[in-house]
């Protein structure tokens, strides 16, 4: 069974419209874990208008999954995951003041400073991914890099289903296996949701993660978050 991961940021970005504390993020991530979830996400940026470093500490405490941490690995960045020590950090190459990702990383052009911050993180126990295209050149750099896994950006895949061109899995499915030949850990994320999730897993061998955070959580204002967890966790047997 593929592992769901829930990305909790559009949770902060209600807190924080309001100020206060409501929805109370601590809680929505152990009621995630009680309904099913099986890990945590978090993406914080430098402007911290969503998740602020904060709550990644405050985290640590409530996380009994997995602990997912992702972010573009700036020293400030680098230094709140060494403190929280997550199961799991996620490097996403965004540029700073960016709305949501929009591309994977160049892993040629950045090979030797991915590598540098892999090795950091992986002697203090911490499971890295590198988040990329489906493209053939940059899982193998990725894989030169020394990474645990890496993340195939799935937004161009979400976008072909929603116009029904399924052939847009194809990509996905060659670079799937392109990284189980490497022996690469695959995680996927971005623009996933209950349309498309079990077309993408019933199409990607070794699909071992996703991170769902926008549509989950959209879907759960119709839906509810308990029975949205509980549908997608159905969708990836």
């Amino acid at each position: 069974m593929t592992k769901l991961s829930v990305n909790i940021n559009k949770i902060a970005t209600l807190r924080n419209a309001r100020g206060g504390n409501v929805p109370d993020l601590l809680k929505v991530a152990a009621d995630i874990q009680k309904f099913g979830g099986q890990g945590i996400t978090i993406h914080p940026r430098p402007d911290e208008r969503h998740i602020r470093y904060q709550d990644a500490r405050d985290l640590k405490a409530i996380v009994c999954t997995e602990y997912n941490i992702e972010g573009n690995p700036q020293h400030n960045f680098i230094d709140l995951v060494l403190e929280c020590k997550p199961e799991q950090v996620t490097l996403v190459p965004d540029a700073i003041g960016a709305i949501t990702s929009s591309a994977g990383w160049d892993t040629v052009k950045n090979q030797a400073y991915l590598a540098e911050v892999i090795q950091e993180f992986q002697r203090n126990g911490i499971r890295t991914s590198i988040f990329v295209d489906p493209i053939a050149e940059m899982i193998e750099g990725a894989k030169k890099t020394g990474t645990d896994r890496i993340e195939l950006y799935t937004e161009a895949f979400a976008h072909q289903y929603s116009l029904g061109n399924k052939n847009g899995i194809d990509p996905y499915v060659k670079s799937a296996i392109l990284a189980n030949e490497l022996e690469l850990g695959i995680n996927a994320g971005h623009d996933l949701s209950l349309d498309n999730i079990q077309f993408f897993k019933q199409n990607i061998p070794g699909l071992l993660e996703v991170s769902i955070g926008h549509a989950l959580i959209a879907e759960a204002l119709y839906l509810g978050l308990e029975n949205v967890v509980n549908m997608y966790l159905q969708k990836l047997k």
